[in-house]
């Protein structure tokens, strides 16, 4: 909707554990629910369902509504602990392989278990653990968004899923997200981001959790964008990792790094914030291509170099890095199956041997 002002014939829906449908004049009419004993003196209309208890190793639907429609905004709270083991799925149009799967808190930009507060266009995290997404996600005929748990014990699940029912035009590309981890990166240092898009579309964020695994600056490596049958080489090639996500000089600034969160990009978490250039840290940066797509026209890979500095002025590849990003596209349907998720697990490892014995020192260049 491009002007709020504008009247038309949509109509606004909302899917919630107080009205698992959406239907019209349906909500709140739970009799039963997580809230229910507390409601016991009220009865029903007083928040008697405002959420699911969701067990481990299970997967609950959270909306499943008809089309045409678009998905305006969704909110969700549950176990700040246990965001990446849980798995956040989205169908649109009765797809057999989801569009979207990626764990919980790296699609929300919290991918470390530790909250980090996120203030942007499209993905806000407010206090203390409010999910909030603002990507538009169109779909024709149905969409059906799921939640696997997989972090070994329940969970509570608080949401509400807004959508408008409209029609879409002819052009209309359907959202899509893949997560990727590697750990440890190994040779070469290059982490793959998306890889085998096939199709028409537009690729609109990027999502990075990186723990280097060497001391000193980590972030000389530098974006790749495959685009339309490139070899070897990219069309788009960026000219360092801190330089994508909006900053610069190693995000340090007085002998620190200095965290950001804005419309369009930011470095919301580090890990612990008090140290600087250490193996273990750990970093959560996310760039929106929202007003700057990245388009094309039948395929697309995307890549990140870990890169860091060794002695004598040279770069380092960061072999022991852990990476894990998530890679946000539209693109017509259908899409090819997103690789298989991979461990989930947020636990340090152990320094590899001989990798952490390196003298390296901090470099910039001016």
């Amino acid at each position: 909707m491009t002007e709020i002002w504008r009247l038309d014939d949509s109509t606004t829906r909302s899917v919630s554990p107080e009205n698992f449908t959406g239907a019209k004049g349906a909500g709140g009419m739970a009799t039963e629910g997580t809230g229910a004993r507390a409601a016991r003196e009220l009865g029903r209309g007083w928040k008697v369902s405002p959420s699911i208890d969701l067990a481990d190793a299970t997967t609950a639907t959270l909306a499943g509504v008809p089309g045409p429609g678009v998905i305006r905004h969704i909110w969700l709270t549950t176990d700040r602990t246990s965001l990446r083991h849980l798995v956040l799925r989205m169908f649109w149009d009765d797809e057999p392989d989801p569009s979207v799967e990626v764990p919980l808190g790296d699609f929300f930009c919290n991918g470390w278990g530790e909250p980090a507060l996120v203030d942007s266009g499209m993905i806000v995290v407010a206090p203390a653990g409010g999910l909030n997404s603002y990507w538009p996600m169109p779909f024709r005929d149905h969409a059906r968004i799921t939640l696997e748990n997989r972090s070994g014990h329940g969970v509570g699940v608080y949401y509400q899923i807004t959508y408008t029912g409209q029609e879409l035009p002819e052009d209309t590309a359907y959202l899509h997200a893949t997560w990727r981890r590697a750990n440890p990166l190994g040779s070469p240092a290059v982490h793959t981001i998306v890889d085998g898009v096939r199709g028409r579309g537009r690729y609109v964020g990027t999502y990075l959790a990186i723990e280097p695994g060497a001391p000193g600056w980590w972030g000389e490596g530098e974006l790749k964008f495959f685009l339309d049958g490139d070899g070897d080489f990219p069309t788009i090639c960026g000219t360092g990792t801190e330089d994508y996500f909006g900053g610069a000089w190693n995000f340090d600034l007085g002998g620190r790094y200095v965290p950001y969160s804005t419309t369009w990009l930011g470095l919301p978490q580090v890990l612990p914030a008090d140290q600087i250039y250490q193996p273990r840290q750990r970093f959560g940066a996310y760039r929106w291509h929202t007003p700057d797509p990245i388009c094309f026209g039948t395929d697309l890979r995307v890549t990140v170099q870990a890169l860091g500095w060794q002695s004598e002025g040279r770069y380092l590849p960061l072999e022991n890095a852990d990476i894990a990003t998530v890679g946000l596209w539209y693109q017509t349907e259908p899409h090819a199956p997103h690789p298989p998720l991979g461990d989930l697990a947020v636990a340090r490892r152990a320094p590899a041997a001989g990798g952490l014995l390196r003298s390296l020192r901090r470099r910039r260049i001016w």
